[in-house]
């Protein structure tokens, strides 16, 4: 391999994780000890992390730190805690430290906050390039370090982005049932089993209050699917009917990337066989009597069960 071609292959490869490669995967491009300590003298390569460079420039963004850390910690290494948290955007970063997990040991690093943990396969996951643990693997690791009140401010922010996982955090929480947090996470799910109809938001307090009003039958809000491998949380579910009524207000769902994955969530929910159904507040407030009609014929449907295509003659 010419210089020149290894050198394109390097950039490209920085260009994919945020600026930074690891000694392995230099080796891995073919540049042996001579090519790197060359790249080195030449200013092409700056060190982070024992094993870790910056290629072309010494500064790094903030997912390039992240991105190094992981790399420095070696395979299987993922960003995790609170550094996790930021990247998923539900919890402000920490300036000082790098939490990161892998399944071996890791010394002492610096600008690092390692944790020695080995993973289950569907508690990490990728964003931006960078391997690190899913939202619900996050809020376990942030209830083991954090007090309640912070914890559930952070739940508060992954719903607001209506951010979700393949494997819930009801799930880990059963899966880990002596894990140090998870007594955190039971007094919030708790607490908000005593709210109203364990709900999450104004507009499920009148909507539930409006099904009550109009004498519709009651639905199982904030109930978990079961879709294939994945699992979609529903506002308000009538399992017998195969209904699904999301509640859309402007804060959850004002952005294109909000509006587009909301659209996706109700093709794999008609796949599966439920018919989804999305309520504002406006046709609360504003049209009930047609919300209610409407309401009522699903709801009736699904009573009688869906009907049979008529055969071909």
């Amino acid at each position: 391999m010419t210089s020149r071609s290894a050198d394109a292959l390097l950039a490209e490869l920085a260009d994919r994780q945020h600026g930074v490669v690891s000694h392995a995967q230099l080796i891995a491009l073919g540049l042996g000890r001579g090519a790197i300590r060359h790249r080195l003298q030449r200013k092409r390569l700056h060190p982070v992390h024992r094993g870790v460079y910056s290629v072309g420039r010494r500064g790094l963004t903030r997912s390039g730190v992240w991105m190094a850390a992981v790399l420095a910690c070696g395979r299987g290494a993922v960003l995790s805690h609170r550094s996790a948290a930021a990247l998923w955007g539900i919890r402000r970063a920490d300036p000082m430290r790098t939490d990161v997990t892998a399944p071996a040991r890791v010394g002492r690093r610096r600008g690092m906050r390692a944790h020695q943990v080995s993973l289950a396969a569907d508690e990490i996951t990728e964003v931006d390039g960078i391997p690190v643990t899913t939202v619900a693997r996050t809020l376990l690791d942030l209830a083991a370090i954090l007090d309640s009140h912070d914890v559930e401010r952070a739940i508060e922010q992954a719903e607001a982005l209506r951010l979700a996982d393949t494997t819930p955090l009801a799930a880990l929480v059963a899966r880990y049932p002596g894990r140090r947090g998870t007594a955190v996470l039971n007094g919030i799910v708790s607490k908000e089993a005593r709210a109203a109809g364990i709900t999450r938001s104004d507009l499920e307090d009148r909507f539930l209050r409006f099904l009550g009003e109009r004498g519709l039958p009651p639905p199982d809000p904030n109930a978990w699917l079961h879709l294939g491998e994945d699992w979609i949380e529903g506002d308000c579910v009538w399992p017998e009917q195969r209904l699904v009524v999301e509640l859309d207000s402007w804060r959850h769902h004002a952005t294109k990337a909000a509006f587009r994955r909301d659209r996706a969530r109700d093709r794999r929910l008609q796949l599966a066989g439920w018919v989804p159904v999305r309520v504002t507040s406006w046709d609360i407030e504003e049209e009930p009597d047609r919300l209610e009609a409407e309401l009522a014929g699903l709801l009736s449907v699904g009573r009688a069960g869906p009907r049979r295509p008529a055969k071909a003659a």
